[in-house]
């Protein structure tokens, strides 16, 4: 019924399902927990108690699929998994909610893209920050002139994570690069109303670190119209989070852009041409029940979500030349883009947070942070 929650089951019982989206589930009142998809018998043991859900392991995902016993799949798999589980849903008409970065390829994310069109169903990369009132005002204030004609964008983002956890060991795509550099590739995108058209990118590694790559690595982006973008993200520092927008007309600064919790409140500032200052500071909001009450609220309506399967690509093809730029060491040229979708203040979600579950709350879980 068009009104009934939406099933869903969550493909993957790590960190990010468990902390941030199951907590997050029922808060819209749109949408239930139905299923849980995972290898580890521990976490469909815990799961199927704690939450009177059914379980399944991998190997039976295809028998889920036709069960009838849900709608909604939300993928947080390892990312190069993100395929293997979203295109046999989609092509069942079973709509996705598919994890950041989108997949580890071009080919990869135009695959899930080409299913959700064969099945007639609904794709959506989870860019929680696309449902959140202080990103979606920033982007509107730029849009609408705030700093004149935006022309260079400079941030950083960092944390300490445990080699232990999957994104230590599995290369480039479980890295900093495509784990927290999707957060200012993304804003820098989104700001701009542009693609990249050319990417460099340097690496290194901290000694006494054992990562499966450059564990802190610097990115310059070329843009159309003579813009520039770099960041900088690391696996191998204490957090840190942050940009700097510059126009010809003031700039923008901000210190709480990118992270999720009961605590977080995204904030930035604007400093005009004579130097006067203006802050804005929006309140903690449940990023991840907003997403989830966006993505129902598009499936139950019919319309493309605004982060649809093309903006996920998008990045992709991004992180891709970031990759062969690492490798190789040189420059790597995009072919122009354009995308037309903006994010709207339609899009916006204020659901109250909930208390964000500690790590020691966490079943069968290394967590990433050291």
């Amino acid at each position: 019924m068009a009104d009934a929650p939406l099933r869903f089951a969550v493909v993957g019982g790590g960190q990010i399902s468990q902390q941030a989206f199951l907590p997050a589930l029922g808060r819209t009142g749109k949408a239930e927990f139905t299923a849980l998809v995972s290898g580890d018998p521990a976490k469909r043991e815990q799961f199927g108690r704690d939450h009177g859900v059914a379980t399944w392991d991998y190997d039976q995902y295809p028998a889920l699929l036709t069960s009838g016993t849900v709608d909604a799949v939300y993928i947080a798999t390892p990312v190069f998994r993100h395929r293997e589980f979203a295109v046999p849903a989609l092509e069942a008409g079973i709509h996705a909610l598919v994890e950041k970065p989108f997949e580890v390829s071009g080919e990869n994310a135009q695959a899930m893209i080409d299913a959700a069109d064969r099945g007639g169903a609904t794709l959506m990369v989870a860019y929680r920050l696309h449902q959140e009132p202080g990103t979606v005002a920033l982007m509107e204030a730029v849009r609408d002139g705030v700093i004149g004609d935006p022309r260079y964008f400079t941030s950083a983002f960092s944390q300490d994570i445990d080699e232990a956890n999957h994104r230590g060991q599995n290369g480039f795509w479980g890295g900093p690069v495509a784990d927290m550099g999707a957060y200012p590739l993304n804003q820098v995108r989104t700001l701009f109303g542009a693609e990249p058209l050319r990417v460099s990118a340097h690496g290194v590694r901290t000694p006494g670190r054992s990562f499966d790559f450059e564990d802190t690595v610097a990115v310059t982006l070329t843009f159309p119209g003579e813009r520039v973008a770099q960041f900088t993200v690391s696996y191998a520092t204490t957090p840190a989070q942050g940009f700097t927008l510059a126009g010809t007309a003031g700039s923008i600064t901000s210190d709480a852009c990118y992270d999720w919790g009961d605590d977080v409140a995204i904030s930035w500032t604007v400093t005009d041409a004579d130097g006067d200052v203006q802050d804005h500071r929006h309140d903690p909001v449940d990023q991840f029940a907003g997403q989830i009450d966006y993505f129902v609220d598009c499936v139950r309506s019919g319309a493309e979500p605004e982060p649809s399967g093309e903006e996920g690509l998008l990045d992709v093809l991004a992180l891709e030349a970031i990759e062969e730029s690492l490798r190789t060491g040189q420059s790597v040229d995009l072919p122009p883009r354009d995308r037309a979708r903006r994010l709207s203040r339609s899009q916006v979600r204020t659901i109250a947070p909930p208390r964000k579950p500690e790590d020691e709350d966490l079943t069968a879980v290394v967590t990433q942070n050291r």
